[in-house]
C-alpha cells in the first residue's frame, strides 16, 4: 500500500468514527432534552405540592447507581458523577425557579 493510500484510508476512518462520534452527540443532546422535559414536570408538580427543589436523598441514590452504570460500563465513575452532578445542579436551579413563580402566581 503506497503512503497515499495509507492516508487516505486513515482519513476515511478518521471520517467514518468522526460520523459516529457526531451522531451520538446529536443523541446525548436529544436524551438530556427528554431528561430535561421529565425534570421540568417534576418541578412544576414539586412547586405545587410545596416540596423542596433538591432532594438530596434522591440524589445521592442516583449518582451511586450512576457509579455503578459506569463501571459496568467502562466509564470511569468520577466522571460520571461529575456529569449527573452537574446535571442535578440545573435541575434544581429550574425547581427552584419553577418553585419561586409558582410563588408569586
Amino acid at each position: 500500500m503506497s503512503t497515499s493510500e495509507t492516508e487516505d484510508s486513515v482519513h476515511a476512518e478518521l471520517t467514518r468514527l468522526r460520523e459516529s462520534i457526531d451522531n451520538i452527540d446529536a443523541a446525548v443532546v436529544h436524551m438530556l432534552a427528554e431528561r430535561f422535559k421529565c425534570t421540568q414536570q417534576v418541578g412544576h408538580l414539586k412547586a405545587r405540592h410545596h416540596l423542596p427543589p433538591a432532594d438530596p436523598a434522591r440524589e445521592a441514590r442516583q449518582i451511586a447507581r450512576l457509579r455503578q452504570l459506569a463501571e459496568s460500563a467502562n466509564l470511569d465513575p468520577a466522571f460520571a458523577e461529575k456529569l449527573l452532578n452537574f446535571i442535578i445542579a440545573e435541575v434544581i436551579r429550574h425547581h427552584e425557579t419553577i418553585a419561586g413563580g409558582a410563588r408569586t402566581t
